[in-house]
């Protein structure tokens, strides 16, 4: 994964002259962007809504391979972009007792190795991909982890309606918000206080741009830190950047919201 610079961070993507300057440092990945720009113009005039417009790309991309579609192309780093997600929480206080909420849990990355640490039933994983989920059933019955008893879930939106109240430890959304328009994250941060447990977290990552915030493809979203932040103060939450996240090999950055009424300071 490429180290985020001044620069990286600063460019505008969706910009011509980005894109013919990457064209020409990367000519193999011509066609590959060609074959997905032509794709996405078909979705897109398929499907105005952006949740069945990525549900689609979803369907389309896993249809292939399940692990490519969650952004890992190969199964070696798919394995450890998963365990590099699972460490850090662990790292910062995820307990078996906990109970957690995977929100697009994708084919179970890193799904299968907190169900594995987290007592019986208390990992709960949702995703807008009905093809994906059935992935995930798979990765659950290749690590042999049918006893854990996780529940597997799909859902058309982030309002989160369907589940109880003040209910999970830990809030987990990993390569979620890099694919959605601001709508759809300030849905989630309108009802994600409501779901979390008195001192429990919301950990999301997100594409940090520097620069202006744009979109490529209806696929990747690029966003400032001081936009996200601002966006979850406007919804009562207490949110902060977690700098030591960008020790990481991977290319997005990440913020955690606290639950209603608690604080860093507090804990």
């Amino acid at each position: 994964m490429p180290k985020k610079t001044a620069a990286s961070l600063a460019a505008n993507r969706s910009a011509l002259s980005h894109r013919i300057g990457y064209a020409l440092r990367n000519p193999g990945r011509i066609a590959p962007y060609m074959r997905r720009s032509v794709r996405d113009r078909w979705l897109s005039f398929k499907h105005r809504d952006h949740v069945a417009y990525y549900r689609a790309v979803m369907a389309s991309d896993t249809s292939r391979n399940p692990e490519a579609a969650v952004g890992s192309q190969t199964h070696d780093r798919w394995l450890a972009l998963g365990e590099m997600q699972f460490t850090y929480l662990a790292e910062h206080g995820l307990k078996p007792s906990h109970r957690m909420l995977d929100i697009g849990c994708g084919n179970l990355r890193a799904g299968w190795r907190f169900i594995e640490y987290l007592d019986a039933g208390n990992y709960y994983g949702i995703d807008i991909s009905p093809d994906i989920l059935i992935s995930a059933k798979r990765t659950l019955t290749r690590y042999n982890l049918q006893e854990r008893l996780p529940h597997l879930t799909i859902t058309q939106d982030l309002k989160l309606d369907f589940l109880p109240e003040a209910h999970f430890d830990v809030i987990h959304a990993h390569s979620v918000f890099s694919h959605s328009p601001i709508e759809v994250i300030e849905e989630c941060f309108a009802h994600v206080g409501r779901i979390l447990a008195p001192g429990g977290f919301f950990d999301f990552t997100f594409d940090r741009t520097e620069g202006a915030e744009h979109q490529v493809l209806r696929e990747d979203f690029y966003y400032r830190t001081e936009t996200l932040l601002a966006l979850a103060g406007k919804h009562g939450l207490t949110a902060r950047f977690m700098e030591d996240w960008e020790k990481r090999p991977h290319g997005q950055s990440k913020i955690r919201i606290y639950s209603p009424g608690y604080s860093p300071a507090a804990g």
